[in-house]
């Protein structure tokens, strides 16, 4: 890579001293939008893809022009396009709530990502950047979004974080910017895709419905990875039995991956994975659904054959009245072991202060990449694209905790109706789903759930397809299955743009 030609445009100010009051901070003015851009290539497939990289704000205001919130974001434009309209542009946001954008920025699509071994972990500090040849940026451009209150994304003095921290103003803020990039650029003419992780696929989903009705936005292809747009089938709340149902084939995976199932059901994951489903979609929905009503008979033929599936006692399975929550099953799987398992990847395994306890003292999926990209994000945004600011580059917050479901306070927060109408009203939508089989956060069996009840019209099924990945919620940290997802999702780009991709 070439040392990179700086080109600010952003009017740099002195700073001020921190204001102490509130009446102070309405009467500061608002920080100026800010753009630097440098110049890059990058070898993706033996071609090499000449870009410009765009790291900046904007100022949202609110509709009698009253300054907001600034959002950061970094953008991806290849420059060696003759027209820009026939040009796809992808705009890409993580989850949380409460994540900044780092994670499949610089895990699977930028022209830059984390350097792991050939297993997918993670090596001792230092950590370096190395050239993504995976980079989605042969086929789109790349808008990178960090949400109000995440990387360097503020509201501005004087107005109050948590008027972003819900689901409705998330989706409009972040919508937009997404307006306002377009319309700056001049892509309105161009295939337009969203892609989100966790509850950026929630996001995603909410994003297509106002975008086209709000705005008249229409995109050509939505890919989601590690969805969830029910969350009635993610929550194990007591009278929820859904959950139950649709994480055991996640369960197995697990087990299957940890060598903790019977010679049979080790030979091969796929087809014990058709034996679970089967199980979950019938025998097992019918006794939860019996409730304690069940037969004793049936309830110890039940545990046994989930203890079968997960590599549990039948004693466990059987004092969790046949219910497995998940935060109980990272902790037990392997306490003979005095290990645990991650609840993004069960792969990973973690080490807790002792063996007894009912949960885990955190999640090793998560811990063992945090520092990798926190330390390579914060270097590469200063180093390689020039940009400069003394905040903190918020890459997780607990937001999540907080955050306000608004109209859904008192049932479910359910976006796939929203999707199935987005879908409706443009028949030319296409979905992609990402689905890791090691996923005890969003699994796949829970996934399928939902867009099989999605309601469809039978002449829009065909525009939802899935690809599936022996990995976990973050499957690009596993190399082989970023390489085979950078695959499917490059096809999905270039079938769904409907034009000529050089």
């Amino acid at each position: 890579m070439t040392e990179p030609e700086k080109k600010s445009q952003s009017d740099a100010s002195e700073s001020k001293p921190e204001q102490s009051t509130k009446e102070a901070q309405q009467e500061a003015p608002p920080p100026k939008e800010e753009k630097v851009q440098t110049q890059h290539t990058v070898v993706i497939q033996g071609q090499a893809i000449p870009y410009t990289a765009t790291a900046g704000t904007y100022l949202l205001k609110d509709e009698e022009g009253k300054p907001k919130a600034t959002i950061f974001y970094v953008a991806y434009t290849r420059d060696d396009v003759t027209d820009v309209q026939a040009r796809p542009v992808t705009f890409s946001f993580n989850g949380g709530p409460g994540s900044s954008s780092v994670w499949m920025h610089l895990g699977m699509l930028g022209p830059r990502k984390v350097q792991l071994d050939e297993e997918g972990n993670v090596p001792p500090p230092p950590y370096r950047l190395e050239e993504n040849p995976f980079s989605l940026l042969d086929v789109t451009d790349l808008v990178f979004i960090d949400p109000v209150s995440t990387g360097y994304s503020r509201p501005v003095p004087g107005e109050e974080a948590k008027q972003f921290h819900n689901f409705e103003k998330d989706i409009e803020s972040v919508g937009e910017f997404i307006r306002l990039y377009t319309t700056r650029e001049q892509r309105w003419l161009s295939p337009k895709f969203l892609i989100g992780e966790s509850y950026g696929t929630t996001r995603a989903a909410g994003l297509a419905g106002f975008l086209q009705d709000r705005h008249g936005m229409l995109f050509n292809g939505i890919m989601l990875i590690s969805a969830v747009l029910n969350f009635q089938s993610g929550f194990f709340h007591p009278g929820n039995d859904l959950p139950y149902i649709l994480f055991l084939p996640a369960y197995t995976a697990a087990a299957w991956y940890h060598q903790r199932l019977e010679p049979e059901l080790q030979a091969d994951l796929r087809r014990t994975l058709d034996q679970v489903e089967a199980f979950a979609r019938g025998e097992y929905t019918l006794a939860l659904m019996a409730g304690d009503t069940l037969g004793a008979e049936e309830r110890a033929r039940i545990a046994q054959k989930l203890a079968r599936f997960t590599g549990l006692s039948p004693e466990y399975v059987d004092r969790s009245n046949l219910r497995i929550q998940i935060m109980r099953f990272v902790k037990e799987l392997l306490r003979d072991q005095r290990r645990t398992i991650g609840r993004l990847d069960s792969r990973f395994t973690g080490i807790d202060r002792d063996a007894v306890g009912e949960f885990f003292e955190y999640d090793p999926s998560y811990t063992q990449i945090q520092g990798l990209f926190t330390a390579t994000l914060n270097d590469y945004l200063r180093r390689e694209l020039g940009y400069e600011s003394d905040l903190t580059y918020e890459i997780l917050t607990s937001l999540y905790k907080s955050w306000d479901y608004s109209k859904f306070q008192n049932q479910y927060l359910n976006v796939a109706e929203t999707l199935r109408q987005a879908m409706s009203k443009n028949p030319h939508l296409q979905i992609f789903v990402a689905n890791g089989y090691y996923d005890l956060a969003t699994p796949y069996f829970a996934t399928e759930y939902t867009f099989d009840h999605l309601g469809l019209d039978p002449s829009l099924r065909p525009n939802v397809r899935m690809g599936y990945y022996e990995a976990g919620h973050m499957m690009y940290v596993h190399p082989p299955s970023l390489a085979r997802i950078k695959e499917d999702l490059a096809g999905f780009v270039r079938e769904a743009a409907r034009v000529e991709i050089g």
